[in-house]
């Protein structure tokens, strides 16, 4: 049988002991961590978190000698350099507190993009000369304007999930473009038997918080509508129950302490309208009983302006008529 070195066995015991004593376990990622940002990290974490460091295969075996059931399961998600995190708040909060505390860092030849790598147009600080041709080079349209190395257009240099060449992360770099994040990645934890991976952790808190807040309503809204009582919805079922009592009297005319008040108003109110209403058709009777005298009054006889023109010959013939029978008198007494 293999002889295992002491230390070991006490740092696998380590572990164990950290398991058994916190309720979270996070599975986490240090790489391309610098030792004095890491440090800064342990530091601000110290209160609330224990970083563990180790080997991988005491790691997990720890994992798997723990009495936690289901916590060996958190061994399968080791990336890059692992470590153990424990903590006794909750896997989100965790990851949060985390994500962070993650700062901007410069692209190294080789890292993995976590998002397209944008290069935007725009002046820069360069003079012409051979960075011109190194822009060029690794597909940075750029000319030179006005004394100085102008990119014409933006342009996605390294496009997520690839690995940064060498001779553009030298080009990033002097561009003073840092596109990578450098912090500890939180690949996975486990609380009560459940192992939550970073893509769950990753919430839209704004989204989520309004989720919630539709459901309670809803939720309230059901409870009122069947009457199920709760803290929550007591008030509100009283209110709603005092609220169609007071309609089903007011409609039936049911006098109560309450409704008396309310009654009597719309009683005033429908006699005003109703003397409205009789008032109204009283003048309307009148107004008719005018009109009929009115259509009953003789018509004034219209002449017309021919039968003034007979009437007028008529007088003048008589006129003659006089006339000549004046004449004829004179004749004979003459």
């Amino acid at each position: 049988m293999a002889h295992v070195a002491e230390w070991k066995k006490e740092e696998v015991n380590d572990i164990k002991e950290l398991i058994k004593t916190h309720n979270v376990v996070g599975m986490a990622n240090l790489a391309d961590i610098p030792a004095p940002q890491l440090q800064k990290m342990r530091q601000s974490l110290k209160d609330t978190t224990v970083i563990k460091m180790s080997r991988k295969t005491l790691m997990s075996l720890a994992l798997s000698e723990s009495e936690k059931s289901n916590i060996d399961a958190l061994g399968e998600h080791m990336e890059g350099q692992p470590a153990l995190i424990f903590t006794d708040m909750n896997p989100f909060k965790l990851f949060k507190i985390l994500e962070a505390s993650k700062t901007a860092a410069p692209a190294k030849a080789g890292s993995i993009a976590p998002s397209d790598i944008v290069v935007p147009k725009g002046d820069t600080a360069f003079n012409p000369g051979p960075i011109l041709g190194e822009l060029q080079k690794v597909g940075i349209p750029a000319k030179i304007e006005k004394g100085k190395i102008v990119i014409t257009k933006d342009m996605v240099i390294v496009a997520e999930g690839e690995a940064v060449p060498r001779d553009v992360a030298s080009i990033l770099t002097r561009l003073d473009i840092q596109p990578m994040e450098v912090g500890i990645d939180l690949v996975a934890a486990y609380e009560d038997e459940a192992i939550y991976t970073s893509d769950l952790l990753t919430i839209d808190e704004e989204k989520t918080l309004s989720d919630i807040q539709n459901a309670f309503r809803r939720a309230l809204n059901l409870s009122v509508n069947a009457s199920i009582y709760t803290k929550e919805t007591m008030d509100l079922i009283i209110m709603n129950a005092q609220t169609k009592a007071m309609n089903l009297a007011l409609n039936a005319e049911i006098l109560t302490s309450k409704t008396t008040d309310l009654l009597l108003s719309k009683a005033y109110s429908q006699m005003l309208a109703l003397a409205s209403d009789l008032s109204a058709k009283n003048e309307e009777a009148l107004d008719d009983e005018l009109l009929e005298k009115l259509k009953s009054r003789p018509k004034a006889v219209e002449v017309k302006e021919e039968d003034k023109e007979e009437d007028k010959e008529d007088e003048e013939e008589e006129e003659d008529k006089e006339e000549d029978a004046a004449a004829g008198l004179g004749a004979l007494f003459g």
